[in-house]
């Protein structure tokens, strides 16, 4: 009879230790009628960042002389540059300096080549392209367009705003078409990103790198840049 009584006991207490489920035998506590569900606000501003790479390469068979050359060059150019740097409009630095070996066809080293670079940006693109156009001993290598952060958080809260009132608007018609008269936030997640135009012809790459020899500013012209903001989560229907 005692070992009866265990046995009833130890059911009893695996009992109370599971799931509590409802009268619908559905888990207590398990999620229902959850929607997952998001939104995007996307605003279209000009760009107002110009980021201007500015290379040279040398090579030799001594691999301290293309250093020397290499350091020559960019200390040419970094004196010009600074000459009209200004916080925010132009900022000035420096990019990738190195040397590689070259091997000839029997594996030994048969030379030396090496790169240097110098970095202009900032959102006065005159000051920016008028300064490249009187560095001699750098060409231009790439022009690129970009947002500043203050462009940037300008226009953030307002692709932030559509996205939220997006989100809201297709939340309550869902909830009604499930034939539920509210809803309620249970999560939700905010991410933001920079959508860049295509890229620009060659051949503007090209005219600049020729440009780049006189003292005539550089033609560059920057197109749009969309800020997304995207808006998901989960909402309780009620």
């Amino acid at each position: 009879m005692k070992k009866a009584m265990k046995l009833i006991a130890a059911s009893a207490l695996l009992v109370s230790a599971g799931a509590v489920f409802s009268q619908n035998n559905v888990p207590v506590g398990e999620p229902r009628n959850v929607v997952q569900l998001s939104a995007t606000g996307t605003v279209e501003v000009q760009q107002d960042l110009l980021v201007l790479s500015l290379t040279t390469t040398k090579e030799g068979a001594d691999a301290a002389a293309v250093q020397a050359q290499l350091k020559q060059a960019l200390d040419a150019a970094l004196q010009e540059a600074k000459r009209n740097a200004q916080p925010g409009q132009l900022d000035v630095r420096t990019g990738p300096f190195g040397l590689y070996p070259r091997y000839g066809k029997d594996g030994k080293i048969s030379g030396w080549q090496g790169r240097a670079e110098l970095v202009l940006e900032g959102r006065d693109f005159a000051r920016i392209t008028g300064t490249a156009g009187r560095i001699q001993t750098l060409a231009i290598s790439s022009v690129a367009f970009g947002l500043s952060r203050e462009a940037r958080a300008k226009v953030e809260g307002e692709a932030q705003t559509q996205a939220i009132e997006q989100f809201k608007a297709r939340a309550a018609e869902l909830a009604k078409g499930f034939g539920f008269s509210n809803y309620s936030l249970r999560e939700v997640a905010v991410n933001s990103n920079e959508v860049l135009p295509g890229p620009r012809p060659r051949m503007m790459a090209m005219e600049a790198k020729s440009a780049s020899f006189s003292d005539a500013p550089v033609p560059v012209e920057a197109g749009k840049a969309q800020v997304v903001v995207n808006v998901s989560g989960s909402v309780q229907m009620r």
